[in-house]
């Protein structure tokens, strides 16, 4: 299967405890998925079914109403798409995920 790079990044709305509760279950899922690069974004090596099974959990944990999520789709020969400067160090995507 043919993995591709996908840059997720989400908004979720803190104001209420529902909103928090979703926010924690947005970020579980996306380190299941893939390597925290910001607070809110995540790089993730994905074949076509991992990313729809992936998008469909994203969205049915988000209010519609008050959050937003983005998909970008960097393809495979990604390493030439990606620029990183500054203190954190960059990875190696697709290798190993350690916690």
């Amino acid at each position: 299967m043919i993995s591709i790079l996908v840059l997720v990044t989400y908004d979720v709305s803190t104001q209420n405890a529902e909103g928090r509760k979703r926010l924690r279950k947005v970020a579980k899922e996306c380190v299941n998925y893939g390597q925290r690069v910001q607070n809110s974004v995540f790089e993730c090596i994905l074949d076509a079914s991992q990313l729809l099974l992936f998008k469909d959990k994203l969205i049915s944990i988000i209010n519609e109403q008050e959050d937003s999520l983005r998909f970008y789709y960097l393809g495979k020969k990604y390493q030439t798409k990606v620029e990183h400067f500054g203190i954190k160090t960059s990875y190696e995507a697709e290798g190993v995920l350690m916690i």
